[in-house]
């Protein structure tokens, strides 16, 4: 397979075409359901509707709103963005309709529906159903190394659909180069603490007791090595790998208290 070759245009700033999804459904009131973003060059809706449906509908509205997404994303790989959204502004009923087209300045797409949706889009949460809680790394390690309960959330993050949360799951910002291209540096990654299984091969967050603050805390891939004996299998090593070779890996000794594992790493939010 050869690689693709970018260039300027690739990381330019295009112009996007926004609308609000809205509706006004008997005894709720206007509520802003989503955002639709038109990447007109290449003739893509992007949408990002809310979730919470139970609260702004009645249960046989809420089933319909609930599929909404899906269908406009599908009517827009089949027709065209343009033509979908075209049509919602001419078909748009009473009880739901886009507002009209503002233009957005655009160097990613998803990010900026992201940012969009966080502006316009009041959902509500529902902790560990549409929404995780965020933290730094260094208060992260509270509940996840000591079991706390007491630690107050900085925020509440909704997060893709696609992504079935439970309590043992967090989100927190990662610095640092040494696991891109996979993690790029400042992005917003979900965690799952109390790991159970094998962690051969997986990304593991790490926490060096000899650092202080956020320096502590990397992400490394979590690779062992094991011989098979009569009754069982032994480690015979351990290591913590970076996936940009321009950094360190390097063996972690199961004796030792400079490294705790604390979570495992389950995807980039942003």
């Amino acid at each position: 397979m050869s690689a693709r070759v970018f260039s300027i245009r690739d990381f330019a700033p295009r112009t996007g075409q926004y609308s609000l999804l809205v509706s006004e459904l008997p005894g709720r009131g206007v509520q802003t359901l989503g955002v639709l973003l038109l990447d007109s060059e290449n003739d893509e809706l992007h949408v990002r509707l809310r979730r919470d449906w139970d609260a702004l509908a009645s249960r046989e509205d809420a089933e319909v709103l609930s599929e909404l997404e899906d269908d406009l994303a599908l009517q827009s790989r089949e027709e065209g963005g343009r033509a979908v959204l075209d049509r919602l502004e001419d078909w748009g009923s009473g009880s739901i309709r886009v507002t009209d087209r503002e233009a957005v300045t655009v160097r990613n797409f998803e990010r900026t529906l992201s940012d969009l949706y966080r502006q316009h889009v009041p959902a509500q949460v529902l902790k560990f159903r549409t929404h995780l809680p965020k933290y730094s790394l260094t208060v992260a390690a509270g509940p996840f190394l000591g079991n706390r309960e007491d630690i107050e959330a900085e925020d509440w993050i909704e997060t893709p659909a696609d992504l079935r949360l439970d309590e043992n799951m967090f989100v927190a910002r990662i610095q640092g180069h040494s696991m891109e291209p996979r993690i790029p540096d400042g992005s917003l990654c979900v965690f799952r603490k109390n790991v159970v299984g094998s962690r051969n091969g997986k990304l593991v967050l790490v926490r060096d007791s000899e650092l202080a603050d956020e320096k502590r805390f990397t992400v490394k891939r979590y690779q062992s090595e094991k011989i098979t004996t009569e009754d069982d299998f032994v480690q015979t090593r351990i290591r913590l790998e970076s996936l940009n070779p321009a950094y360190p890996s390097w063996d972690l000794d199961e004796d030792s208290e400079k490294y705790q594992i604390v979570g495992e790493f389950v995807r980039v939010l942003e």
